[in-house]
């Protein structure tokens, strides 16, 4: 062969290499690879040359390579609810989805879903390339989360969009055009609206709880949401819930899938189930005989994709056995094909310009400000009296207090990927004060309790070799036998790996192992605690004798020992670590055991200038089906909406110094605090902010932003004001129905700046089907250059049919500079006026409304900072 022959092959070769890389051509004569030919066909042609085994393989979310059609592999489970998550790569995390809720800005949720998708198709563009195919790599991301809100005991409301079916629809509509992008032939990335459609808790229950509600409900309620994403902004994905609805499984429902969805909706995209959720069927549920009856079940109701990989395997055998065809799984099958083909998995990368995003879109230096941006923007202002905040910047001590005053999980939020860099309120502060003032950290106490384990940096815990930290050492076999690949020190221990990963250097996260050494030498005769989690096995081992771990029975963790040190006595800590298959997360810390005394804690800082508490609660304590022993929570869920005890006992021994208090909480739900909001004079509400969470407190407290954040729930006084949890009736919930007198209100937030509204222009008729138009002005009466949000609620008068007491219908967040006036403009169009019939039918009825505006609800206006203004209009 000639020397060039041999160049140009090698070439041909390397593009090809390059191709594959990417998902593009590489067998000529399939008809499902040219490009040139309608996504429709290719994908009729594909499906039609798969087998049925192949088919079924299709089905699951973890679906294997057809190699003889060059089809790789194609994990469809990733997650991207404030940034994208569970990912190995270091990404941008913004705001929980209850934060960004609580900017009310849809222009600033576009925004961040544009930037997640740009990360997210850097992390599957690079993970392609290195081969890496596996979990939370691929672009079809399972979110929003577009449940109502309906009960802050649900420890999962804090992914969504809040109580209200407008706010949601609104901010999750430019959730979805930000992450699917604008071009006409492909998806920069797909969501999925969850989790469809009734579906809010309990957690402990969802895999057998059978959710009633009524026809009215149902569509005033549970389904708008839902409806604006599928009919109005065309989401790629939607995701059936675990629960049942009205006695049937909601994977397998008549009424929400086929009747509602498929039928009246026209939704073409791909329907998966929630993770487990078609095992349910016939384990949990009862409603299906066996696992076969169940999984044809679920894709005769449309359910294409089974997240879980078990049931759907057992389609093989239902096709066999007559109980579905295999046109029907081709069906499900020409869904799913038709996501990938629009993601351009089988096209070349130079037609598809969302191929070319690398890693260098990780991390931009827009994604990072525009973090600090929405964690500024959701900040709520809840209480300022005597206008404590905000804070001089010229005091000399300032104490920062509580559970949350330095802790980084909390920031994150659940559901959450992991950043370069995270700022705590603690940290933050510091920062921002700088050596004019000493800032003084206690944690004081835990959420629930006096006691409480402070931990130790591993850095600081011991040493070993002269240096700080542990030895670390690395094994590319599942023995720790022979010479490690990789020796190195740390001074960290957590870690995530996923399928197809480096643990560290060229060690695979497939089959390895790791022990990591030190010396501790006791400080004291504290008891210290060593807590190990991770889901393959481990050890921990003291002076050579490995210890019995106490804690979760089935493996994963945490697990505990605590060890009665001498103060002066060092102890050799090692840690052994062994993986040999699949995914894997390990993580280690140490602490010493606290006995608080909340009146010693407030001595403590009698002397400073201002005392910032910064409590609430935690990811830590609600979340999805959690296993938490903590008074007040249960499976995730809370018990009581009460903050705890403890915090409110320390607040009131802060409050007795005389200096001045506030209140930071951090929470992904309401808490009802009577007391705080009576005696404490600032309070804020903080959620859990993201990266920059504790540079935008810092910014909100020291007077750098004013904060114009409001309340996308409503916090109730008392855990007497909440119907039964398990109730999906809407009666007395939420701020469109709730009779009660709230603590804060939905749509409720302060500003350093005060604003008047005036000259409310409504025409005194509106006609069925016609837009009305409604302006109003605003002016910032302050001299503080301030956001504020305006809010547009309409009430029906004299109907003798149910319907909210007031609805949302209108909101807008504008900047309106200090003594300025600016002009908002509103147009309602025809479905914003009708109402939901008892059988669950859209109407327009005739008679009288009431359209309010201002910076809140209109029943709850601070005369001191805002009004609402409302005119009646006829509709005719």
């Amino acid at each position: 062969m000639r020397r060039s022959t041999i160049f140009y092959s090698l070439i041909l070769i390397s593009v090809m290499g390059l191709c594959l890389a990417f998902d593009t051509p590489r067998t000529g004569d399939l008809k499902f690879r040219n490009p040139a030919l309608s996504i429709e066909e290719r994908v009729n042609d594909l499906v039609s040359k798969l087998t049925l085994e192949e088919k079924v393989g299709q089905m699951l979310n973890a679906a294997p390579a057809v190699e003889r059609l060059g089809i790789p592999a194609y994990n469809w489970w990733n997650e991207s609810l404030h940034g994208i998550a569970r990912t190995p790569f270091k990404v941008t995390v913004y705001p929980q989805a209850i934060a960004m809720a609580a900017t009310f800005d849809t222009n600033s949720m576009h925004r961040m879903a544009e930037y997640t998708a740009d990360e997210g198709r850097a992390v599957y563009n690079e993970s392609v390339k290195a081969g890496h195919r596996g979990i939370y790599l691929g672009l079809t991301y399972w979110t929003p989360n577009i449940n109502i809100f309906r009960d802050p005991r649900w420890g999962r409301g804090q992914e969504t969009y809040g109580e209200d079916p407008y706010l949601t629809a609104n901010i999750g509509a430019s959730f979805v055009r930000g992450l699917q992008g604008t071009d006409p032939v492909y998806l920069k990335a797909a969501a999925c609206a969850k989790h469809y459609a009734v579906h809010s808790g309990p957690e402990s229950s969802r895999h057998e709880f059978n959710a009633e509600a009524t026809d009215y409900d149902l569509w005033d309620t549970y389904l708008p949401a839902f409806h604006k994403l599928v009919v109005d902004t065309k989401v790629a994905g939607v995701m059936c819930a675990y629960n049942a609805f009205k006695g049937q499984p909601c994977c397998g429902s008549d009424l929400l899938l086929n009747n509602i969805l498929r039928n009246k909706w026209k939704f073409t995209g791909y329907l998966t189930s929630d993770c487990g959720g078609i095992d349910d069927f016939y384990q949990k549920h009862k409603t299906h005989a066996s696992a076969e009856d169940a999984a044809a079940d679920a894709v005769l109701h449309g359910t294409d994709i089974e997240c879980g990989n078990v049931t759907y395997k057992s389609l093989l055998g239902a096709v066999q056995h007559g109980k579905i065809s295999e046109k029907q799984l081709d069906i499900s099958l020409k869904r799913l094909f038709t996501i990938r083909f629009r993601l351009g998995m089988f096209d070349p990368p130079a037609k598809n310009k969302y191929a070319k995003i690398g890693a260098e879109m990780l991390e931009t230096p827009e994604h990072k400000a525009h973090a600090l941006k929405m964690a500024h923007q959701s900040i709520v202002l809840l209480k300022n009296q005597n206008n404590v905040l905000p804070l001089s910047k010229h005091l000399k001590k300032v104490a920062v207090i509580g559970p949350n005053a330095d802790n980084p999980i909390s920031v994150l939020g659940n559901y959450n990927g992991t950043p370069s860099e995270i700022s705590t309120p603690y940290k933050a502060i510091k920062a921002k004060l700088g050596n004019n003032a000493e800032v003084y950290y206690d944690q004081g106490i835990s959420y629930t309790s006096e006691s409480y384990t402070r931990n130790i940096d591993l850095g600081e815990l011991g040493t070993i070799n002269g240096q700080k930290g542990f030895k670390a050492e690395y094994w590319q076999n599942g023995t720790l036998n022979g010479q490690p690949a990789v020796t190195r020190q740390e001074t960290a221990i957590n870690y995530i790996w996923r399928d197809g990963t480096f643990v560290v250097g060229q060690v695979s996260q497939k089959n390895f192992s790791a022990r990591w050494s030190t010396n501790y030498v006791a400080a004291s005769n504290d008891d210290i605690s060593f807590e190990l989690t991770g889901n393959k096995p481990y050890k921990l081992i003291i002076d050579n004798e490995e210890r019995t771990l106490s804690g979760e029975p089935d493996g994963f963790g945490p697990k505990t020992y605590t060890l009665k040190a001498k103060k002066g006595q060092s102890y050799q800590v090692v840690i052994e670590y062994r993986q040999t298959e699949g995914r894997a997360t390990f993580s280690f810390k140490s602490g010493v055991a606290i006995k608080a005394d909340v009146n010693a804690i407030a001595q403590s800082v009698k002397d400073a200038d201002a005392i910032i508490f910064v409590g609430g609660i935690s990811p830590q304590l609600e979340g999805e089906e959690m296993r938490v022993n903590e008074k007040g929570f249960n499976g995730g869920d809370r018990t009581s909406i009460e903050l705890p005890k403890v915090q409110t006992d320390l607040l009131k021994a802060l409050q007795s110094t005389g200096k001045p208090v506030v209140f930071v909480m951090m929470t992904g739900s309401a808490i009802a605090v009577p007391w705080e909001a009576e005696n404490v004079p600032a309070i804020v509400n903080a959620w859990y902010g993201g990266q920059s969470a504790g540079t935008a407190l810092a910014d909100v407290l020291f007077g750098d932003y004013n904060p114009a954040g409001r309340l996308p729930v409503t916090f109730y006084r008392s855990d007497k004001d909440l119907p039964p949890f398990e109730d999906y009736t809407m009666k007395n919930r939420t701020y469109r129905y709730f009779t009660g007198k709230p603590l804060y209100a939905f749509g409720h937030g302060l500003s350093y700046s005060k604003f008047n509204y005036g000259s409310l222009q409504i025409p005194a008729t509106a006609a069925h089907g016609k837009n009305v138009l409604v302006k109003v002005k605003v002016t910032n009466t302050s001299k503080i250059d301030g956001e504020e949000v305006t809010q547009l609620y309409i009430t029906h008068q004299g109907l003798k049919t149910r319907v909210p007491i007031r609805a949302l219908k209108g909101f807008q967040r504008n900047l309106v500079k200090a003594g300025a006036t600016k002009e908002i403009s509103f147009v309602l169009k025809p479905q914003d006026l009708l109402i939901t019939a008892q059988d669950g039918e859209q109407k327009f009825m005739p008679g009288t409304i009431t359209i309010s505006v201002g910076g809140s609800q209109p029943t709850q206006v601070s005369a001191s900072t805002r009004q609402t203004i409302s005119k009646s209009v006829l509709l005719r």
